[in-house]
């Protein structure tokens, strides 16, 4: 049996730097990966969806400049964006394997599962150390529908390897990946129909949020089935035929199931060394990322952060600071994040109905985007700009931005929450016209019912 100073589960967008820090300053690490590293963010999720919807957009763009009086006929080669796509992903993945082995972390090419106190096995290799983070992230969820198991439908992880546009593509779901790969799918070509079991697209979000995009949903064309689940799956001569809780049944050359994320905890043995589960399997911590076993953590996903990239490498930071003796928790930053459908949905902190149900007095302002110079401008004029504040203390509490670029935005008010900063440095702010962002003072001005300054002697 060997021994580490370190030993890490899983070479995600936390671990990997946790293990190359800790590797350059001198320590013994060992890292277990079982599949491709970089984790899901290089090889099945930020990168190539990305890149993917980079093609897909510049596509749908180009459509609606119609309205501008600009009529393109777009003709997409789908091999070429996939191959575009496959390429940046291997040239992350192999950035990944070079930063690790630069660094000279020992990568072991297996499953790893528990076999006692701190002590980790796979691929032929025992070690043990003092401190194990674990950092296994999440997979598909995968309906049990009659008829599914054995047919080649598509998940998020071999989606990027399809080599032929499908003509029809059938979407199981209404989160961010559904939507994000299926209005990609029909932007480059597909006649792309979403079932989704719940009454409106991405539910976890406004309200408001879910009409804008099936506004624009509909404008590409897409047919949305809402408050539909899938009873049957046929799958004869590379046809899938879904047969729907409503009676219809719909016909696809595609398949793809987007309904969910399940820990991937299932092969750790976890209880071997003290650490426990919750009842959907993922990993129990406290603040400090610790979890029921002393000197194991975990970080991401796998521990029920919010599964985002950005998350976990945030993570990473505060773990490396909490082993340094520094005060950090697992929720002392602002948190953002965006969907990247189109329009984009920027959020950040909380809104007026989460703010309300914590006993505080808020207050929320909105700014639709068709009120917005650059908007009218350049088309763009699907979507809105809202803000919370909390009218006792003036501090902004979060903020939901749908339209063109709006992750970017999205950023201003993360800053100003960062800084903890009142809505009033907002609406003094002079921002460039004509840009989107002149309208976040804007947006902040209708606080005190001032769209635009007036001269009083006019």
């Amino acid at each position: 049996m060997e021994t580490a100073d370190l030993i890490v589960i899983g070479s995600g967008q936390g671990g990997v730097p946790l293990a190359a820090d800790f590797a350059r300053a001198g320590k013994k690490v060992v890292l277990f990966e079982r599949d491709a590293l970089g984790g899901s963010c290089i090889n099945y999720g930020c990168t190539p969806s990305k890149a993917f919807l980079a093609a897909a957009h510049a596509a749908g763009r180009a459509r609606q400049a119609a309205k501008l009086g600009i009529h393109a006929q777009v003709e997409v080669d789908f091999s070429a964006v996939m191959e575009r796509v496959r390429g940046i992903r291997s040239q992350f993945n192999q950035g990944t394997q070079q930063r690790l082995e630069s660094a000279g972390v020992k990568v072991v090419c297996a499953e790893a599962t528990f076999t006692g106190e701190r002590t980790v096995s796979g691929g032929g290799v025992t070690v043990q150390a003092p401190i194990i983070v674990i950092n296994t992230g999440t997979s598909s969820t995968i309906p049990d529908i009659p008829g599914l198991a054995g047919t080649p439908y598509l998940t998020n992880r071999n989606f990027f390897d399809v080599q032929q546009i499908p003509s029809r593509l059938l979407v199981v779901g209404g989160g961010y990946i559904a939507l994000e790969l299926g209005q990609g799918m029909a932007r480059l070509g597909s006649q792309t129909e979403l079932i989704v079991r719940g009454d409106r697209l991405l539910a976890q979000e406004e309200s408001e949020v879910s009409a804008v995009l099936l506004d624009a949903f509909k404008q590409d064309g897409i047919g949305v089935h809402l408050k539909t689940t899938v009873k049957q799956v046929d799958y004869t001569n590379g046809v899938f035929t879904l047969t729907l809780s409503n009676g219809a049944a719909l016909d696809g050359d595609a398949l793809l199931i987007a309904t969910g994320r399940k820990p991937n905890t299932a092969a750790l043995n976890s209880a071997v060394a003290g650490v426990e589960l919750d009842a959907q399997g993922f990993v129990k911590i406290d603040d400090h990322f610790q979890t029921t076993s002393p000197g194991i953590y975990a970080i991401g996903d796998v521990a029920k952060q919010p599964a985002f990239t950005h998350v976990a490498w945030e993570d990473y930071r505060r773990l490396n600071a909490i082993l340094c003796g520094e005060q950090r928790t697992r929720s002392d930053r602002v948190l953002g994040y965006a969907v990247y459908t189109e329009p984009q949905v920027g959020r950040v902190g909380m809104t007026l109905e989460q703010a309300q149900r914590q006993g505080i007095s808020a207050r929320e302002v909105t700014l639709p985007m068709a009120h917005i110079a650059r908007s009218i401008e350049w088309g763009h004029d699907l979507g809105f700009y809202s803000m919370v504040i909390d009218t006792q203390t003036n501090l902004i509490l979060g903020a939901t931005l749908v339209g063109y670029e709006a992750a970017e935005l999205v950023h201003v008010f993360l800053s100003l929450m960062e800084a903890k900063a009142t809505w009033q440095l907002l609406e003094q702010s002079v921002h460039i016209h004509p840009t989107y962002g002149e309208a976040l003072p804007s947006l902040a001005r209708l606080l005190i019912g001032e769209d635009m300054p007036t001269c009083p002697n006019m």
